[in-house]
């Protein structure tokens, strides 16, 4: 039976969504935005449809979205909270990798009352990271420390700032602002995003610079490790600077008066760089994600490392990071779709991994489509 998918979005990522889903004779696909650019550029896909709309309009939405069986959102952060309430309240399965700042998982009675089966942050990092930590989980006795590294960095680095963004600006500045949360000793702890620099170091592309970011979410509470980190990676150097950035107040939200005008720092700043940082269509770019888990097992203390590393598809010319974002994405849908995942409630994406075969299913889908995730064991 043919089931309609709706996705919600279609920037890049959104639009590698609609195109990875289309590619299944069983779904009918529709694409909604706001921006009739970008549906244009998807319209010459053959079996998307696609429908103009004010995404921000909560009720025009809901009413929209009646006729399909799935739910895949990319929207905006500050867009998508609204609409995933809109969508937990209609009783529609999603797979959601809107990363807004709010906790989702306030909306879990209203799913389950509906019978929706919502899954979040189906992405690389948050997604991907969490699915790894969540097998680790189920099959260890005891967590001691978790960490996660994971960047998106362009091939060709270029003075000052050797960092191309494939997001605005302003969501990249606010990793930097953002306070980080944390597990030290079994308790949540609070230290400054950028902090605590290391260099680490990956085969294909050399040493790395990692630093504290606030990407922890859903797993400060569902993990019980005593020690639980998340680091960003940028090439050695770009953490200084953001640091000297935003000592000099670049990123500062409060208006100051510059002649007859009140400007926030960050919005003038954010302006400037989304020139500096804009990563073009073609050009070649690399995701890197690793996790490292440590705890016990039968008495014997083991770490899983599990290695993501992904390039531009140039043939696509599909970026990695939209690839290994959207991904997770598609397969969680399909799951949905088929009724294999269907479990009411709002749940995060380390509840797969803590399911073997739905984590078994998800790893050979990627690999499938190119994604390799590859896992280590060995004695700590």
């Amino acid at each position: 039976m043919t089931k309609r998918i709706a996705v919600l979005g279609c920037g890049r990522i959104g639009a590698t969504i609609a195109r990875d889903l289309a590619t299944d004779p069983e779904f009918n696909v529709s694409v909604f935005d706001a921006s009739e650019t970008n549906l244009a550029a998807i319209r010459q896909t053959a079996g998307i449809e696609t429908q103009q709309a004010d995404l921000s309009d909560v009720a025009s939405l809901g009413k929209a979205l009646e006729p399909f069986d799935v739910v895949a959102g990319a929207l905006p952060s500050r867009l998508g909270f609204a609409a995933l309430r809109r969508i937990a309240e209609m009783g529609k399965p999603c797979a959601d990798i809107s990363f807004m700042i709010e906790d989702p998982r306030q909306f879990d009675d209203i799913a389950k009352n509906s019978g929706a089966t919502i899954v979040y942050d189906c992405g690389v990092a948050p997604g991907l990271a969490n699915i790894c930590i969540g097998r680790s989980h189920a099959e260890l006795d005891e967590l001691h420390d978790v960490a996660y590294y994971v960047g998106g960095l362009p091939w060709r680095r270029k003075w000052p700032f050797d960092y191309k963004a494939p997001f605005a600006p302003a969501d990249v500045i606010e990793e930097y602002t953002r306070p980080a949360r944390l597990i030290e000793n079994g308790v949540v702890v609070v230290k400054p995003a950028l902090s605590e620099a290391e260099l680490l170091e990956f085969p294909e592309v050399g040493t790395l610079e990692g630093f504290n970011t606030d990407g922890l979410r859903s797993l400060l509470d569902t993990i019980p490790a005593r020690n639980m980190r998340e680091k960003t990676l940028r090439y050695p150097g770009h953490c200084e600077l953001m640091r000297a950035f935003r000592a000099a107040g670049l990123f500062d939200d409060k208006p100051i008066r510059i002649g007859d005008a009140d400007v926030r720092p960050i919005d003038l700043t954010s302006k400037l760089l989304a020139e500096q940082w804009r990563l073009e269509c073609d050009e070649p770019e690399f995701t890197v994600l690793r996790v490292v888990v440590e705890g016990i097992y039968r008495g014997r203390c083991v770490r899983h490392t599990y290695d993501l590393f992904d390039e531009t598809d140039m043939k696509t010319q599909t970026s990695s990071m939209a690839r290994t974002t959207a991904f997770p994405c598609t397969i969680v849908a399909r799951m949905l779709a088929s009724g294999i995942m269907n479990e009411p409630g709002v749940h995060p994406p380390e509840w797969i991994g803590q399911q073997p075969d739905r984590f078994t299913q998800l790893n050979d889908e990627l690999q499938r489509r190119g994604v390799q995730l590859c896992r280590n064991d060995a004695d700590c």
